[in-house]
């Protein structure tokens, strides 16, 4: 699953995008921090429980549509969360009183109707993102290195999801390996280096790390294409691969430059 962060007015909303159900999955305790208007996040989580509790007791049927998803914290840790899809969470708003209400269920209507949009065009939820990432100051080159790496990306993931690899965990793991072969740091280390907690790290790449991340999941699909590497054993080995032929580059391209590609720098706004 692909976790993302949405935004309702100031309000950061997390997500998971389920591809085999084609599904939006939302956290409620996100969505009920909106709906009372409450900035802690441990009061909305227990007024969640109690919420929950009640519901439960009543026989509602929305409770019993609530799974549990691992979503990332702000410590940098996933943990197990209750989420919901928007048609659920629709239901589930009528139970809050709150202002809000209204406001919401729009929201999460009108983001039910732009997936329906994407699925239909697939060139939309490009587009969206090119405009985002403007929105934010990103560059035309940045974003143009930005999207072709995502490609790399995704057709280095589906072959991972034609050949025995498992999607969350092990797509993670493999992720992590080619990351550190080719940087000298993990996933986590890499966003640490940065400043960065929920958010993504690609989006707050420089170009040249762009590029070698890019280099790295390109030379790892093409070795496991080559030797029609199987399961995690065997892709984790073209990952190592892979990862070295973008790892040995970057050490050539420092010692002409005597400057370091994983730096950092990001997009985060400045603190206040």
């Amino acid at each position: 699953m692909d976790q993302q962060l949405t935004v309702f007015e100031d309000h950061k909303i997390r997500r998971l995008y389920d591809e085999k159900t084609d599904v939006w999955y939302f956290s409620i305790v996100d969505i009920i921090q909106v709906l009372i208007q409450q900035s802690n996040y441990k009061a909305a989580r227990n007024y969640w429980k109690v919420l929950k509790n009640r519901l439960a007791k009543e026989g509602s049927q929305v409770v019993t549509k609530c799974n549990q998803l691992k979503l990332e914290a702000a410590d940098g840790k996933k943990y197990l969360t209750d989420v919901a899809s928007a048609e659920t969470l629709l239901r589930l708003v009528q139970s809050v009183p709150s202002p809000k209400a209204e406001s919401i269920k729009l929201w999460l209507a009108k983001v039910g109707y732009e997936r329906m949009q994407e699925m239909a065009d697939p060139a939309r939820s490009l587009d969206r993102a090119r405009e985002t990432w403007k929105k934010h100051g990103r560059s035309e080159k940045w974003i143009q290195q930005r999207m072709m790496g995502q490609e790399t990306r995704n057709k280095l993931t589906d072959y991972w999801k034609d050949h025995g690899v498992q999607k969350d965990d092990e797509f993670a793991i493999l992720t992590n390996i080619i990351h550190q072969e080719w940087a000298d740091v993990s996933v986590k280390e890499h966003k640490g280096i940065k400043g960065l907690k929920t958010q993504n790290l690609r989006d707050h790449m420089s170009e040249a790390e762009l590029i070698f991340t890019a280099l790295a999941e390109l030379s790892t699909r093409q070795i496991a294409e080559t030797v029609q590497a199987k399961g995690m054993p065997e892709n984790a080995e073209a990952g190592k691969k892979g990862g070295g032929i973008a790892k040995r580059a970057r050490l050539e391209l420092e010692a002409k430059t005597g400057k370091r590609v994983v730096s950092g720098g990001n997009f985060l706004p400045p603190k206040s």
